[in-house]
């Protein structure tokens, strides 16, 4: 009987360790993830805003609305390598992000190449589609914020009522006139 009750108990204490060293494991390998996905969403987010501030200081200078120390051609070097390092970013979310998060990336990424195409010329459009074009493209960051956020089970919201949307942020000389 005592022999009985001294191997129950260390099949007990075998169990218990083994069910909690497997539960401590299975934290830290979400915890590890989770890491690595909040890396590969911000990286792709900046990797976005950086694609599309160099598309604008493109067309700006290729429409006349602003004046750059550099040849045209090096700013289309530099829209064509911040699209490099956006690719890689994108490719990192496609290994890491949830379904969700994935599919706003794609779409925020529609929109972000009618950006740059319209920046080099490979599509023709006004300001005003220009700017709707961005509009889009900052509700569609949000988007994915909120993909994300969902991803890794951060509670709260980025739009709504508590954070309602706001328009392109544009100097008082450049605000559009009606119709633009």
């Amino acid at each position: 009987m005592t022999v009985g009750a001294v191997l129950l108990g260390a099949v007990t204490t075998h169990a218990a360790n083994y069910l909690l060293e497997r539960t401590r494991t299975r934290n830290q390998l979400l915890t590890r993830w989770d890491d690595k996905k909040i890396d590969a969403y911000s990286e792709y987010v900046d990797a976005v805003k950086m694609r599309i501030a160099a598309s604008a200081r493109l067309y700006e200078v290729r429409e006349g609305l602003r004046e750059d120390h550099r040849p045209e051609a090096d700013l289309s070097e530099e829209v064509a390598e911040v699209s490099r390092r956006w690719g890689s970013a994108f490719e990192r979310v496609m290994l890491l992000g949830g379904d969700d998060a994935i599919e706003a990336g794609h779409e925020l990424n529609t929109v972000v190449s009618e950006i740059v195409w319209q920046a080099t010329g490979q599509i023709t459009g006004t300001l005003a589609e220009w700017r709707e074009r961005h509009r889009t493209a900052f509700r569609k960051i949000n988007v994915f914020h909120e993909a994300a956020r969902a991803d890794l089970g951060i509670q709260g919201s980025v739009t709504g009522e508590k954070h309602p949307e706001r328009d392109l942020l544009l100097p008082p000389s450049r605000q559009p006139s009606p119709g633009q």
